[in-house]
């Protein structure tokens, strides 16, 4: 497996001690976000408008009943942050960019689909109460070996058609979003409200299929729509059988 390396841009920028042991790295995201003195405007962010489109490799959570519930309670714990909450249908976890999809064609996303080896299976997840970054408070997720494997399975996919990932797996850091910061703020004010809610207990959502989705930017809120779907191997599967699933507007 490819190692994760220590990257300034990422959150955090060093990786977990262990990428398997729930409780250590829900501790490292939280000692991470201790080191943050000022959380700024996660939209902050150069390069996108209103008309950006861009594709993007995604994990959603549509069914998870429990993942969503854990989320409004701990949304409506941290209303008087006033942040911008992620609405039940965008929560998400992102795997990596694959680019604008103006320079993309369907026809390449059906050759990057194709191009995916049988090689990752579904997984379980633990979303473990709750830690922030620079820009967002989130959930902090284990395991993160298996996501690994996946993502250097999509960037593997994706140098042998010629649509290499933007970012290198050496600085995936697997995290849900459930805020976004919409302005500078003490992280300090942030901390003593999010810390009571790290007693909470982890939830568990179940990750079947990755999305090749089409994102876009909407006032205060990532929206997008689903371009192709990859399934992934279950138990007893004896081949992978991604599809393709139309484009929706």
């Amino acid at each position: 497996m490819q190692q994760l390396q220590y990257e300034q841009a990422s959150f955090p920028p060093a990786p977990p001690p262990s990428l398997a042991d729930p409780s250590v790295i829900a501790g490292h995201d939280w000692a991470a976000f201790g080191d943050v003195s000022e959380m700024v405007n996660h939209w902050d962010r150069p390069g996108w408008t209103a008309s950006t489109r861009a594709y993007y490799w995604m994990i959603t959570f549509p069914g998870a009943s429990a993942l969503i519930q854990r989320a409004r309670q701990c949304q409506q714990a941290l209303r008087s942050l006033a942040f911008d909450d992620i609405a039940d249908d965008s929560l998400h976890l992102t795997l990596g960019r694959i680019g604008p999809s103006t320079e993309i064609s369907l026809d390449q996303l059906d050759l990057l689909i194709a191009s995916v080896q049988a090689a990752s299976s579904s997984m379980s997840l633990q979303a473990v109460p709750m830690t922030a970054s620079r820009g967002a408070i989130r959930f902090s997720v284990a395991p993160w070996t298996p996501l690994i494997n996946l993502r250097i399975m999509l960037a593997e996919a994706g140098d042998s058609v010629g649509l290499p990932l933007r970012k290198p797996t050496s600085g995936f850091r697997p995290h849900i979003g459930i805020s976004y910061c919409n302005r500078t703020i003490p992280a300090a004010t942030v901390r003593d409200m999010v810390r009571p809610l790290r007693g909470l207990d982890a939830v568990e959502a179940e990750v079947q299929q990755v999305h090749i989705v089409e994102l876009r930017r909407e006032p205060s809120a990532y929206r997008w729509d689903v371009v192709r779907t990859l399934d992934l191997l279950r138990e007893g599967d004896v081949e992978q059988r991604p599809s393709a699933v139309p484009r929706v507007g």
